[in-house]
């Protein structure tokens, strides 16, 4: 593995568990087992750093995202897939580190919002648009505002305003979320599909008012 890579994969660990706040760039070049010469001869400071660590972890969502969605066998099982995804990222995340690149490091954070507005939200209408020609979501919902929404459910997770630390870990409540999203758009085929699926992946009791 070349030295910027292995430095990028250690930096967003180090960035996943405790945030970027509290992460030095000496603590960055200890933890990898370089000098800090070397580490700076691949990033021009902290803020580098960030930028790239999270431009990397998109690049590598795109082809994780894409990666499901061919080995899928419909959309339902394709949006339970992501939110498998999402649980194995948010498993050692720390809350407060997106809130933490939305205040201190923009350009990040413009990454983040692009990959939120050209791919995730076209991901999830193409989803949705999918769903509803197999007659797996119901005709009548709207794609636009049913994807903004998945969008915004899965951000108002991360807000302890909304979901203090002490009421539930973070993941638990992307999977409440999801589960009762993708709930109200099924049809009664899908809800039959849906709890098939849910039993296979163990992180939701099946819907019992279907």
């Amino acid at each position: 593995m070349e030295i910027k890579e292995r430095i990028l994969e250690k930096a967003e660990a180090l960035f996943w568990k405790f945030g970027t706040r509290s992460i030095t760039m000496d603590d960055i070049s200890r933890d990898i087992g370089i000098s800090k010469k070397t580490l700076y001869q691949h990033f021009v400071d902290k803020d580098d750093i960030v930028y790239q660590v999270i431009l990397y972890r998109m690049d590598k969502n795109r082809e994780n995202v894409s990666c499901h969605i061919s080995t899928a066998h419909d959309p339902i099982e394709e949006i339970l897939l992501g939110s498998e995804m999402l649980r194995q990222q948010l498993s050692d995340m720390n809350p407060a580190l997106m809130i933490d690149i939305q205040r201190h490091y923009p350009r990040a954070w413009e990454i983040c919002t692009e990959f939120k507005e050209k791919f995730i939200l076209e991901s999830i209408r193409l989803n949705l648009r999918r769903g509803i020609e197999q007659g797996l979501y119901r005709s009548e919902i709207d794609v636009e505002i049913m994807a903004r929404l998945r969008v915004e459910l899965i951000r108002m997770a991360f807000d302890t305003d909304v979901f203090p630390k002490g009421l539930a870990a973070m993941i638990e409540v992307q999977i409440q979320l999801l589960h009762h999203f993708v709930r109200g758009i099924l049809t009664e085929k899908g809800s039959i599909i849906y709890n098939q699926y849910v039993q296979k992946y163990q992180n939701v009791p099946a819907s019992t008012t279907r």
